[in-house]
């Protein structure tokens, strides 16, 4: 089969397409023959080495961790597939999605893809989806609560942005002047502009006392000390990425290395996506041959929502 590898950890200019042994699978995992694929910036890290020391990869490296397909292959043990159904699947940093075939385990990051979705929409759901909903859920969520969202227009902040809000929050998320229309289509109720002013500033602006929750999607480590400023005393901020183990003012830090989704979290956004609850931004689409630009793309510039391979 064809897929796009990283033979070693290298710059993202040296990534190809090349040829490689079709998987088969295991116990407890379906092959998936792949229609759309989806990025996200671990991928990056995966590819130069950057991230090793917390994700350390086996090369060739096939690049791409969201897919969307057909189940071609049942595995020993696994139940509830069989080959011909359409599928969306997160399949880890190992199986690699961005190829003409992938694997997936039969768990919770594996669900039947409804049939209003389309396969590129339901590619760029898995992996920004489920981390929303991790995020969300460790940080306590609830009606009533006011919630920033710095990084509101990427992958996983177009979804945390949706899901907030329908948890009954009020929703204030950081876009440019250009994106503001965009995140209160989304739910935001309030908007701060990165590029104007301090975010933290302007969100005490609006919310005086501080918001209950800062979910930060773009800020690491010391850095997020920052973003707590604009938490209430009590309250929780919340990041994929690591950071201070305390902060200033009573705040809760509430890390999520790696999330962790619950049986049924992805076939909920499957069926939110597909009966228009849940709305998939996808900003840039390339076909498979345009793989490699793809992944360039996605580093070098600002992209509105999800970057999608389709394989057809």
């Amino acid at each position: 089969m064809k897929a796009l590898v990283a033979t070693e950890y290298q710059p993202l200019d040296r990534i190809t397409v090349a040829d490689l042994p079709t998987p088969t699978a295991g116990p407890g995992q379906v092959v998936i023959k792949v229609a759309a694929a989806a990025l996200n910036p671990l991928d990056l890290g995966l590819i130069t080495g950057t991230m090793k020391d917390f994700y350390p990869v086996e090369h060739p490296l096939v690049i791409g961790m969201d897919a969307a397909g057909t189940v071609a292959e049942v595995g020993p043990g696994v139940t509830g597939y069989a080959p011909g159904d359409q599928v969306l699947a997160f399949t880890g940093t190992t199986a690699g999605a961005v190829a003409e075939y992938t694997v997936a385990e039969a768990g919770p990051g594996l669900a039947r893809r409804p049939s209003g979705l389309d396969a590129a929409d339901a590619a760029a759901l898995p992996e920004s989806g489920m981390t929303a909903v991790c995020l969300l859920r460790a940080a306590g969520v609830k009606a009533g609560d006011t919630v920033l969202v710095i990084g509101a227009t990427g992958g996983i902040g177009l979804y945390a942005v949706q899901l907030a809000t329908a948890l009954g929050a009020r929703v204030v998320a950081t876009a440019s002047g250009d994106d503001a229309a965009y995140v209160r289509r989304l739910g935001a109720t309030d908007t701060v502009d990165y590029r104007e002013a301090d975010v933290v500033a302007q969100t005490l602006r609006q919310v005086p006392g501080g918001v209950d929750v800062v979910v930060d999607l773009i800020n690491r480590g010391e850095d997020l000390a920052g973003s707590a400023r604009a938490v209430r005393p009590g309250g929780r901020l919340v990041s994929p990425l690591f950071g201070p183990a305390e902060l200033d003012g009573d705040v809760t830090p509430v890390y999520i290395g790696s999330f962790e989704p619950r049986p049924g979290d992805l076939e909920d956004l499957a069926e939110r996506a597909a009966d228009g609850r849940l709305q998939v931004e996808i900003g840039a689409r390339y076909p498979f041959t345009d793989a490699p630009r793809a992944v360039a793309d996605f580093a070098g510039r600002h992209i509105r929502g999800k970057v999608v391979v389709t394989m057809g």
